[in-house]
């Protein structure tokens, strides 16, 4: 599905409604994600810087959106206390390229748009679980490690699997404790 077409994400959220016959959806993952390995700042322009943060901001918003209220009746019908994955969440995929108090220790690699837009990602869920806590909706943003992905590269340090592993290990333990937090796929918290 493309994040970047409002219509995609309608005609989505009808569908999964459909699917649900009646019940709520417990948990909505965000994974969408696009970068320019070769955004620097004297390279950016500003259509990478756009088009970057529709994928990676706006479209997890949207998503967050279209999805809200079957994400609401699961939490309503939930015998569950307190936030959870089992009971409902948004859980945004966003990197440590988006943490600003490490920045330093990655400026490496500066991808500009993409750090930018995830940076936007972690505000985002920080805004969604202050919003939604109400609501009994749990919202983290998880940093899968470094992939070895199409946008990984072969260098990275992480497989496929071992990252999915680690990230499915972390979601059922995720608590209030954890809303509006950027964990690693250890569940590990990244400083914003």
């Amino acid at each position: 599905m493309d994040v970047e077409n409002p219509s995609a994400i309608t005609d989505a959220a009808k569908v999964v409604e459909g699917k649900l016959d009646g019940m709520g959806l417990n948990l909505l993952i965000n994974n969408a994600g696009i970068y320019t390995p070769t955004a620097s700042l004297e390279t950016v322009d500003a259509e990478d810087m756009v088009r970057t943060y529709k994928t990676n901001a706006v479209g997890p918003m949207l998503m967050a959106q279209a999805f809200l209220p079957l994400l609401k009746k699961a939490a309503q019908d939930s015998k569950e206390k307190g936030l959870s994955c089992s009971k409902a969440a948004i859980i945004n995929i966003s990197t440590i390229l988006g943490s600003i108090k490490k920045t330093p220790d990655s400026f490496f690699r500066p991808v500009i748009s993409y750090r930018c837009s995830k940076a936007a990602l972690n505000m985002l869920t920080m805004c969604q679980a202050l919003t939604y806590k109400e609501s009994g909706i749990l919202c983290v943003a998880l940093h899968p490690g470094w992939v070895k992905t199409d946008m990984g590269s072969q260098e990275a340090d992480l497989t496929v699997d071992t990252s999915v592993r680690g990230l499915l290990s972390v979601l059922p333990i995720l608590s209030e404790k954890h809303s509006g937090t950027l964990l690693n796929w250890e569940g590990k918290a990244i400083p914003w």
